[in-house]
């Protein structure tokens, strides 16, 4: 099998500096732009429209004019194969999950005061925060685990791309309001998750479901505030009682300690809900030129390297000859060479009798005697030499093997 070129990674790290580069002046100019066009609270919602279509659109730019990519927005992980809502909503079915298990201690432990809005105008700002959430929450994965992600997996590989991003996932949530130390720690954990969703599956839709549910659980379900902020709570409001280190105090429940504990055992959720995935869309480890380390558990490989080893023929091992067929070819080809023989004729068996075993010859007198050849005498001899034949088989030169 022929050789798989390497990545070049500094070129690789190279792309990546770019996008996150590219991904700062997107929000300034997202922000602007959407206060320019609208007021109120439609706001968030062209921000982050504005915002995730500047990204879509960039990274498919430089995945085209960097890497000649004619899919972009596939390989950046939004590619509508089968099964793609599927996915989405295990995504999302563990995240609901993850966010109920993390807030059951406040509950049970310490409480939650509860206030509820049902005017008309508050469902209305209910169906509008579902869209601003599902919008952030997308363009959210495609800066963090989509092109830019790619580019510094393909450059360091997927564990130390896996942790650097996380750290610059938490970072980018520190400047939240209430944000503290527990609160980037634990995003930093979420990242992880997130990180591990996508190259198990090398799609967005299992991370993407897992990051909506679980903002959408957190804020519109229990009214909780989301990464610091409370204005996602049209219908209900509610304020937690108890320890900080458990409810997470006004940051919401992804600055308190159980919450952490429950996004790294979700990891390993992860890991066994997308086992299907993995083995269906990542790269074997047996691809060429790899090397089947750590990065095999995520079932991923840089999608440089695997369309290139997709690329590459599958050659079968020569076969393997075997000495006994050989030997009896030469045998076969030096007997077609020898010239052909005609078989000998083999005589046929007639007992040959000896001058001295017959009686000697009579006058012609004695033919005329009465009895002549017809007599017991003449008769005699004839019986005992075909005794003597019968009794000693003849050698090969025709006489007894007795030496008579």
């Amino acid at each position: 099998m022929r050789d798989v070129a390497v990545p070049d990674r500094a070129r690789s790290f190279a792309f990546f500096v770019i996008a996150a580069i590219y991904f700062f002046f997107a929000q300034l100019i997202a922000v602007h732009s959407a206060n320019g066009l609208v007021s109120g609270e439609w706001t968030p919602l062209v921000e982050r429209a504005i915002l995730l279509f500047l990204l879509l659109v960039g990274y498919a730019a430089m995945a085209r004019a960097f890497e000649g990519q004619s899919r972009p927005l596939e390989a950046m992980g939004l590619t509508f194969r089968t099964g793609w809502q599927r996915e989405f909503g295990l995504g999302a079915a563990l995240g609901w999950g993850m966010l109920i298990a993390s807030i059951l201690p406040t509950v049970l432990l310490g409480g939650l005061i509860v206030s509820v809005w049902t005017s008309p105008r508050q469902w209305l700002i209910l169906l509008l925060d579902l869209l601003i959430l599902a919008v952030a929450a997308l363009a959210e994965e495609v800066a963090f685990r989509g092109y830019p992600f790619q580019r510094l997996v393909d450059s360091i590989g997927p564990i130390a791309a896996t942790l650097l991003l996380s750290i610059l996932f938490g970072v980018a949530h520190m400047f939240n309001p209430s944000a503290n130390t527990a609160s980037v720690v634990i995003t930093i954990f979420a990242g992880w998750l997130l990180a591990a969703a996508y190259l198990r599956t090398r799609a967005l839709w299992f991370s993407w479901g897992w990051h909506f549910a679980w903002n959408v659980s957190m804020g519109l379900l229990f009214g909780l505030p989301i990464s610091g902020l409370t204005r996602f709570s049209p219908i209900i409001q509610s304020n937690t009682v108890g320890p900080e280190w458990i409810t997470g105090g006004d940051y919401g429940p992804e600055a308190s300690v159980v919450a952490g504990i429950v996004i790294l055992a979700g990891l390993i959720a992860v890991f066994v809900m997308t086992r299907g995935y993995a083995r269906r869309y990542a790269l074997p480890p047996a691809a060429p030129n790899q090397p089947a380390g750590i990065g095999a558990a995520f079932g991923y490989w840089p999608p440089a390297s695997a369309a290139a080893a997709a690329a590459a023929p599958i050659q079968s091992p020569p076969p393997v000859e075997s000495p006994l067929p050989a030997a009896k070819a030469e045998e076969d080809s030096a007997s077609s060479s020898e010239p052909e023989r005609e078989p000998e004729a083999v005589p046929a068996f007639q007992p040959a009798v000896s001058d001295a075993f017959l009686p000697p010859a009579e006058p012609a007198a004695a033919e005329n005697s009465p009895g002549g050849g017809d007599s017991g005498e003449a008769s005699a001899p004839s019986v005992s030499t075909t005794a003597a034949a019968e009794s000693d088989p003849p050698s090969a030169n025709g006489l007894p093997q007795n030496g008579h």
